[in-house]
């Protein structure tokens, strides 16, 4: 099973009115519970996989809020002073490619469409995200090493 096909099987999961839910597929098997830890098994041995939003509260400034909310609630402050670019995915998210070095971008910094803003890890992956406009970044709303919901609204370009 492909990793964005997890991911998104966790978003759905997390969305629904399920409590439970398990799916095996060849030697793997995905489990999980409203309230707990996702869980992956190949083949006997436990693989880590991100904690889904499953009605806990959220570790970033929305907290209390799901996916749909935030969703919404980026929507109206875009209208008001610009454009949100939203994690698409659940993880930890980082300002630059590695400790060392400057982030990708401060709060006043010109960006253009497609420049990479941030990262965010997803079981050991980096996902690059990228500007979906041009503008001035107005509001960076997280923080080097913080974990990001689906949906969370990282940064404002005006």
């Amino acid at each position: 099973m492909e990793l964005e096909s997890i991911i998104k099987l966790i978003q759905t999961v997390s969305e629904s009115s399920l409590t439970s839910f398990t799916l095996e597929e060849g030697n793997m098997r995905i489990s999980l519970t409203r309230g707990g830890t996702p869980e992956v098994t190949e083949e006997g041995r436990q693989v880590a996989v991100p904690e889904a939003d499953a009605g806990k509260a959220s570790r970033g400034p929305m907290a209390g809020t799901d996916g749909e909310d935030r969703s919404r609630e980026a929507e109206r402050d875009a209208e008001e002073e610009g454009q949100w670019v939203a994690s698409p995915l659940v993880g930890t998210f980082y300002a630059a490619a590695s400790p060392e070095e400057e982030p990708y971008v401060r709060v006043g910094d010109a960006v253009k469409k497609g420049q990479i803003l941030g990262i965010v890890e997803a079981m050991k992956l980096m996902n690059e995200i990228e500007s979906e406009h041009d503008g001035i970044v107005r509001e960076i709303r997280v923080e080097n090493g913080q974990m990001v919901e689906y949906g969370q609204p990282m940064f404002l370009i005006g």
